[in-house]
């Protein structure tokens, strides 16, 4: 179970030290509305345990990013609006982030970098050259190289998202989507994501695949 008045410290540690100056509005406003929408019903792995996770491997990788609390901004609202039956969820969390986080005065050059670290979350694939992308996106998809139990619990919360798919359905896009990543020449882009989550994570691909093809 996630901690609130720790996330919500951590929110306001990492929001003060993102924004400008000190006459905003109350910086807690903000981290509760992102921590109620974290807790939303329709939510079975993009929880808060999902954000308090992200966090965790933001700060695990922060020496390979270029301006870290903006990844951490970025990790705080890349699924906070979230549909499971729709398309959009990364874009308008993207433009959730552009209007919260102008109001609550963090300079438009790191609104807008957190905005677009936000879309990158569509594609999980940052440049070569783009540090706070890879941070992002290896911290997103660290749970693929978790140990066997906690990614058995990943597999079935997504599953649960989707509850609204049929068996068959949802087998044959899931295995889809596990192909794309493993036909990938790397999951992680980071020095630390690569030594020590793509070998476990391309395992734990492979063993899901092969359970749904049986």
């Amino acid at each position: 179970m996630a901690d609130l008045d720790a996330l919500r410290t951590r929110w306001l540690h990492t929001l003060l030290s993102a924004r400008e100056g000190a006459c905003h509005p109350d910086p807690y406003r903000y981290a509760d509305e992102l921590l109620r929408r974290w807790q939303e019903p329709q939510r079975h792995y993009h929880t808060l345990t999902h954000l308090s996770a992200v966090l965790d491997h933001v700060d695990v990788l922060e020496k390979y990013a270029d301006d870290p609390d903006v990844v951490r901004l970025a990790a705080w609202f890349h699924d906070a609006v979230y549909l499971p039956e729709r398309s959009t969820n990364e874009e308008r969390s993207a433009r959730l982030a552009e209007r919260a986080l102008s109001e609550a005065g963090v300079p438009g050059e790191k609104t807008a970098e957190v905005a677009r670290l936000v879309r990158l979350t569509v594609t999980h694939d940052p440049a070569d050259s783009d540090r706070d992308g890879q941070v992002l996106c290896d911290a997103d998809l660290a749970i693929l190289a978790a140990p066997p139990s906690a990614y058995a619990a990943y597999t079935a919360a997504v599953r649960e998202e989707y509850h609204f798919v049929p068996s068959d359905a949802f087998r044959t896009g899931r295995a889809a989507v596990l192909r794309q990543l493993l036909d990938l020449p790397r999951l992680f882009r980071t020095p630390h994501g690569r030594a020590e989550w793509e070998a476990t994570a391309r395992y734990n691909l492979a063993a899901e695949l092969e359970m749904l093809s049986t």
